[in-house]
């Protein structure tokens, strides 16, 4: 008995060791993650000239909102928050309709070669070619006369990110019964009409997730709308629109204004995960068990 509650202590004093090493990591990168995202938000309200000069107070002497203008007025951000939001917008009700379709199919039902593209797909998850696609994805662009407008860019967009959706998808229609689908078709449902009718409803918190990362990959999207967008300025998200207002100064670089306009681009995308914080949780964590 006393061997046992000596086993026990030792148990319960190395797992506390343990937990407080995990906690200790866990507030470092807690920190790391949010600390440039403050510095951002609270160097928006300072001065040029104190950005600058630097120094270890990271509160600003006096809170000048007129950068937040300035930005608003140089940068054309009305404009470019706009096709941000459509952007975004596009990018996530195409993820959306292409990886809940897919995810359907690969689970319900059996073809030719079905392992084959499923595997390929997961397996590209793990590759990135980078920028190496940039260009020969433009040039098609052009040839389709698709460079002219926002669709090109949502479409290219949505579709790197389909392995991943179309992955946390199947795992979650897998855990759904398929007597489900079996009542459905014994009520007279067509195989499109179980997926409208009975499996969306049931699939919303994984959608939910899948709607909060690829409006993210939208909003963040910078490279891509970069290259897409050089001769048409008009197209510009935020994400590209801010970069130029760090030339904004007389002869220096306005990193005030910069600041200011990086905020404007971040605080969105931090409102809408606060609110959908829930969701997003729950369907990840859903479709990691049940998966």
């Amino acid at each position: 008995m006393a061997r046992e509650k000596t086993i026990h202590a030792v148990e319960s004093k190395k797992t506390k060791t343990i937990n407080a090493v995990i906690f200790i990591l866990l507030l470092i990168l807690a920190v790391l993650t949010v600390y440039p995202v403050v510095y951002i938000i609270l160097g928006s309200f300072k001065t040029n000239s104190e950005l600058v000069s630097g120094g270890l107070n990271i509160l600003p002497e006096k809170f000048v909102l007129d950068n937040y203008i300035q930005a608003w007025n140089m940068g054309n951000f009305s404009r470019y928050t706009v096709n941000s939001l459509v952007l975004s917008f596009g990018v996530m009700f195409v993820s959306l309709a292409v990886s809940s379709m897919a995810g359907y199919v690969f689970s319900r039902r059996d073809f030719r070669f079905k392992s084959l593209i499923y595997n390929a797909m997961v397996m590209f998850m793990f590759i990135n070619v980078g920028s190496a696609s940039l260009r020969p994805l433009f040039e098609l662009a052009v040839k389709l006369n698709m460079n002219k407008s926002m669709l090109s860019i949502i479409l290219i967009s949505a579709g790197g990110g389909q392995a991943t959706y179309v992955f946390l998808i199947h795992g979650f229609m897998n855990s759904v019964p398929k007597e489900l689908d079996e009542a459905a078709k014994m009520d007279g449902c067509s195989f499109f009409g179980i997926y409208s009718r009975v499996i969306l409803p049931v699939l919303k918190p994984a959608l939910a997730s899948v709607a909060l990362l690829s409006f993210r990959g939208g909003w963040n999207e910078y490279i891509l709308p970069l290259i897409f967008t050089m001769t048409n300025e008009k197209l510009r998200p935020l994400t590209v629109g801010v970069v130029a207002l760090q030339n904004a100064g007389d002869g220096a670089a306005a990193w005030n204004i910069l600041f200011a306009g990086s905020a404007i681009a971040v605080i969105p995308i931090i409102l809408v995960y606060l609110f959908a914080s829930r969701q997003f949780m729950g369907g990840m964590t859903a479709g990691a068990v049940k998966g």
